[in-house]
């Protein structure tokens, strides 16, 4: 299930979030966005613990809308450590968003065979000493 997040709560559960977070706006009254959900639950899915995936209303929330000057709806940003690392916008269909997706899940799991590689570096070392 998808968080829901507003101007209140915003910094807590995205800027400060220990994990990156995939925030998704949207509006009733946007087709394209009741046709992503599907799509961005599985995804939630398949990362776990290891992405957060929040909504954001972009009508009940215009300071978020304007602060990241959204041009249309559905947009996606990837935010990490309060810092928007990627702006997906400007999509058409269910394949330019799965390709999306596609790529941040690469993007994300290249950032974690990097920390793995440390921590058994890590490992390593603590058990030589």
């Amino acid at each position: 299930m998808v968080l829901l997040v507003n101007e209140t709560t915003f910094t807590k559960e995205v800027l400060e979030s220990s994990v990156p977070v995939l925030v998704n706006f949207e509006a009733p009254w946007c087709g394209l966005c009741r046709i992503i959900h599907p799509l961005l639950s599985q995804f939630q899915t398949q990362c776990g613990n290891e992405l957060k995936l929040v909504g954001v209303n972009a009508d009940q929330n215009f300071k978020l809308s304007n602060t990241y000057r959204l041009k249309s709806l559905p947009t996606l940003l990837l935010i990490e450590k309060g810092v928007v690392k990627q702006k997906l916008e400007g999509f058409c269909s269910r394949d330019d968003l799965r390709s999306a997706l596609e790529e941040i899940k690469l993007t994300y799991t290249s950032y974690q065979k990097i920390d793995i590689a440390e921590e058994v570096k890590s490992q390593e070392l603590g058990v030589m000493r």
